[in-house]
Formats: C-alpha cells, structure tokens, sequence
C-alpha cells in the first residue's frame, strides 16, 4: 500500500532544499464509466472484429500501454483521475466498484476525486471501493462525519511526494451531488471556493506549495473555482466530459485552460484520451510554464495481453447478465428500422414513455428519442436484458435539459427534415404530438405540435428529457447543444427501459396516433 506524507514529513521535505525549477508530468482520465472493455466512435460497445481491425478506441488494455509510454517521457509524473469511475457498463452492475478498484490499482493511480456516480449506490459502495484502493480518494466540499461509512476514511485532501518535493492533492466533487445520485441525507454538500480555498490554506501553512485539485465539478466550476481562489496551481477535470485540446476543432477549450496562475485541463471520458499535461514550477511553488495534449487511445496503441486476459475472465459472468429475464411482453415489440424511421413505432412509444417516467416528477413534460438508436426487436414472452441491450446497444445515458416551444419546433423539423431518407434522426417521442407533411419543403413540414394536451406555446419554457447522444447534437440536433440547464449523465437508457417494461406486469406494445403523417 502506497504511503501519504504526515505534515512531519512534509516539513522534513521542505526545509533546507535548495532553489530549483520542478518539472512534474501530470498523467490524468476522467468519466471512465466502467469502459474496461474498448468503445466504439459512438463511445458504446465496440464488436471484437472492429476492434481487432483498428476502429475502436480505449479499454484498460490500451490504457496501460497509453500511460507507459507517457511515463517515458517524463522522469517525474502523477497519474490521478477527475471522478466518475463508476456506472456505464455491466462490469459495474456485475463487481460495483470492485472491478474499477482492481484496475486503477494495477494502472498505478496516485489519486482521484469522488465523482457523483461514486454514490449512485450509496455510501456503502463507495466505502467498499476506498477499502480497496491504495491511493487515496478526495472530497472537500462535503460534510461526512455524521455518516459512519465515511468518516475520518474519505479525506479532503493528501499529500504526496515526488523527486523529494510534497504535492498536495485535493478532491472536489459537484455540488448538485444529492440530485443526481444517492450519496444519503447524512452527507451534506459545502461551497466549492470555500472548501478548496480552505484546504489550499491548510497544506500551504503545512509548507506544501505544489497544489492540484481533483475536480468532479464542470468545466464551468472549474473556471470559477480557479478565478475565485488562490493557491491553486493544477484543476484536473471531470464531469461535464469536456475535451480539452489544442488541435482538435471540437475541443471545448483550450489545453491547458488558463485562469489566473492555474491551469486547468480535462480529457473527454470513457479511456478515450489520456491527458498529460507537463508544468515546470518554480521553487516557489509557481506556474511557470504548461502545456500538453490529451493522447487519443486509439487502434494505434497495442493491447497489454495480460489485461485483456483479466478483462476477459472478468467478462464471462456477464452472460448470465445478458441472458436475465427482466420482463414479459404479451406481443412482439416492433423496433424495425425501416418503420421506426419514418413514422410512430412501437418500440419508438417504449422507449420514450421509459425516459419520460424516469423523470416525469423533475418538472420533465417531453422525451424524443432518436431513431437511429433504436436497433431491434422483441419478440413476445420473456424479455432478456441481452434483448433489450440488442435494441439499445451504445450504453447512452438519459439527458435532462430545458429548451423553448420554438427550438422545440426546430428540433422536430430537424429530426423529419430525412424522412425521405429514411434517416436515424427521425424522432420518436412521449408526452407531445405532430403532424408530419413529407411533401413540404425542409423546415415547414411539423403543425399541430401539442405538448401535454395543450398547443405548444414557441415562448414557453419546456422540460424535456433525451439520450446523451441527441443532447449533444447527434443526428443533427444542434439546437440541444445549447439547452438550458443540461444534465447528460443519468442512468444507463438501457436499464431504464428494461425497468419500465417490468414496471406493470406484463407490458402490451401499442402506437397511439402521437405522430400523423400527412
């Protein structure tokens, strides 16, 4: 087990130690979401003879290679992650976090933050998974002492060391915590500043100058943090999965993001990307220079062969999984494609009436679902979970955001704008109806749009709910990519649906005249 530095030991290593430049690599992931196994383009599953062909990206066994060859480059490095370990795939419905545990510990992790998925299974889980790390796992703006399987265990912040030099670490986990996962009443959530700027105190009077926060709070929060504290010299990243690049043109900013004297940097999500971001400090404790670039994991880098055989063995109870029986249908449920993408289906109705009970009670009115990611039938009787995972393969997640009655509109004339083609956009949907006319010019072809029973109101404010993939503009819904108050990390679309077949005993596929085609 790896040792952290007591502040004896931190003050031993400070003193008397002579004026000098300090190189550090900072190696960093985020938002790995149980993807052990590689992914696709789309960031879901990727098939093993893609894979062995060179198009898939990622998987633990790329990872190792990835990190080794960063290590290389650098005589001095830290490898640390931005949250989110868990949720994502059947490996953590499968081991929870002991899966995720084994491998960052085989990866050489020296350090992560809490991510708001770490508590989708409560304190219990995440307690079970800090017992078998050897690194340690930060939290700073929450309150954990009134919860037995946390206190005096989770720390807010640890000191490490390299090439003689402490470094401190701090965690920080997104606020909003408590309404996306279930971390129980007996944690409270803090300010972010405040605790950040309260844990950079503390470290800085215990002679530690060196300070880089683990950060599952946004992008957004990041910046914030970095404009409104001091003594902040690193933010890695995590949450909003934002790429951090100096030559990608879909980089959400540049890498590193400067704000002040810190940088700040993240590198997508899934095992996609390693981030390595090079900062030199001065003996001071300073920034005096970074830069860096996430590097892409992709069909380039080879697969360690003993990872893959772990990943493997771990893989084959998986089949029970996707074999599971998790509901019964009285009827075949129709997801052909060549129905689904052009006007109202059965699977369609299924899955948007899914997304819309998951999240009817948060003020939710409408759920469109993209055709496109609807890539089966069920026959009648029992239903598996493997069936429901054939229709809803790319392991999306559900996306909660806000957007007016007329971008509303627009998103419909977008999802019917290939009809004729018959296109993946076309839009499955619940809690709303339209009128189609196939005939009509591009961008004229919805009317009669109702939104609970009631016409649609273009400057009313409306909830609505997605998969991650549509909220982020897939299949041409750029009009989602600027939606208010945008949550892309709920529960898997899969299980949902499986949930909701379940829900009433025996489910009955139907359409029900939502959607009129002229």
């Amino acid at each position: 087990m790896k040792r952290f530095l007591s502040a004896t030991a931190v003050l031993a290593l400070t003193s008397g130690a002579a004026a000098a430049d300090f190189n550090l690599t900072i190696l960093h992931t985020n938002d790995f979401h149980s993807r052990f196994e590689p992914i696709s383009k789309y960031d879901g599953p990727c098939p093993a003879e893609d894979n062995a062909a060179g198009d898939c990206f990622g998987g633990t066994a790329r990872l190792v290679n990835a990190i080794k060859d960063a290590k290389s480059r650098s005589s001095n490095f830290v490898l640390v992650d931005g949250g989110d370990q868990f949720q994502g795939s059947l490996f953590y419905t499968r081991y929870k976090g002991k899966m995720a545990a084994e491998m960052m510990n085989m990866l050489g992790y020296d350090g992560m933050t809490v991510g708001n998925h770490e508590f989708d299974d409560g304190p219990e889980v995440l307690a079970g998974f800090m017992n078998e790390i050897n690194f340690p796992i930060l939290m700073s703006n929450a309150d954990v002492s009134a919860e037995p399987l946390l206190a005096g265990k989770l720390a807010r912040s640890a000191v490490i060391e390299r090439a003689g030099e402490p470094i401190g670490l701090i965690g920080l986990t997104t606020e909003d915590t408590p309404e996306l996962a279930s971390p129980g009443e007996t944690v409270v959530f803090l300010d972010s500043v405040a605790a950040v700027q309260g844990e950079v105190d503390l470290l800085t009077a215990r002679g530690v100058n060196k300070i880089i926060v683990l950060s599952h709070s946004g992008y957004g929060v990041d910046q914030m943090v970095a404009k409104n504290t001091t003594g902040v010299d690193v933010i890695v990243g995590g949450h909003s999965n934002s790429l951090l690049s100096n030559t990608n043109d879909r980089a959400d900013g540049p890498y590193p993001t400067m704000v002040n004297q810190t940088a700040i940097v993240q590198a997508y999500a899934y095992g996609k990307y390693l981030g390595e971001l090079n900062v030199t400090f001065d003996d001071e404790g300073n920034v005096k220079q970074a830069s860096g670039e996430p590097v892409l994991i992709d069909g380039s880098t080879p697969e360690d062969e003993a990872t893959l055989a772990r990943i493997a063995e771990l893989a084959a109870p998986l089949e029970e999984i996707r074999n599971k029986v998790v509901a019964n249908t009285t009827d075949p449920i129709d997801g052909d494609q060549a129905v689904c993408r052009i006007k109202e289906c059965q699977m369609g109705n299924l899955v948007a009436d899914a997304m819309l009970d998951r999240v009817a009670d948060q003020g939710i009115e409408v759920a469109i679902q993209n055709s496109g990611g609807l890539r089966a039938s069920i026959d009648a009787g029992e239903v598996t979970m493997g069936e429901v995972l054939a229709v809803l393969p790319f392991q999306n997640t559900l996306s909660t955001f806000q957007v007016s009655g007329a971008e509303l509109i627009e998103a419909l004339e977008n999802g019917v704008s290939q009809i004729d083609k018959a296109a993946g956009r076309f839009p499955q949907v619940a809690g709303m109806t339209f009128t189609v006319d196939p005939k009509a010019d591009v961008g004229r072809r919805i009317s009669d749009v109702t939104v609970s029973g009631m016409p649609i109101d273009p400057e009313k404010t409306y909830g609505m709910v997605s998969n991650n993939y549509v909220r982020n503009g897939g299949d041409g819904y750029a009009t989602f990519k600027t939606a208010k108050n945008a949550y892309d990390y709920g529960p898997d679309l899969a299980d949902v649906t499986a949930e909701f077949i379940a829900k009433n005993g025996d489910y009955t596929p139907y359409i029900d005249g939502r959607i009129k085609i002229k």
